[in-house]
């Protein structure tokens, strides 16, 4: 039997906000937030270009560089989103592709929802994808969505 060359994989991570549902959803519609959380700079890249059409059908684009230190030094990613379904202050959900260099590492759905509570609101985040030949994997990518969302906390903060 030949190796699998598509690993399959979901994991789900829970937020809570001291902000109403309307302000957590602002940090994903509008550009200047979410480029401060979602595209901002780190040790490890540089966001070259940050593009968002914030509406059903619209798109998301960032490219970025992987910086010295990183696994992949000096080598492009793109991250290539279109938005699915939007219902302001409850619910986000996107199709996203994920290139490295010159290779598509994965495809994925992911799902945003906003439930408003006594203290503000509470984030589920839903990621589904499939990961191929040479990609970070799944464990990579929710380490990383781990640190984004902390990023995230800190902008609500």
């Amino acid at each position: 039997m030949t190796e699998q060359s598509v690993l399959h994989s979901t994991f789900v991570l829970e937020r809570s906000f001291p902000k109403p549902p309307d302000q957590v959803f602002a940090a994903f519609s509008d550009a200047a937030i979410k480029q401060r959380w979602f595209a901002a700079n780190t040790e490890n890249h540089k966001t070259e270009k940050f593009e968002l059409d914030f509406r059903v059908g619209g798109f998301e684009l960032t490219e970025s560089r992987f910086g010295e230190n990183s696994p992949f030094p000096h080598v492009a990613m793109i991250n290539e989103e279109r938005f699915q379904d939007i219902v302001p202050n409850q619910r986000i959900v996107t199709a996203s592709t994920m290139t490295i260099g010159e290779r598509r590492i994965s495809a994925s759905l992911v799902t945003v929802e906003l439930l408003a509570t006594a203290t503000g609101t509470d984030l589920l985040f839903t990621h589904q994808a499939a990961f191929f030949e040479g990609s970070d994997g799944p464990e990579r990518r929710e380490d990383g969505w781990k640190l984004i969302l902390g990023r995230l906390e800190k902008v609500l903060a």
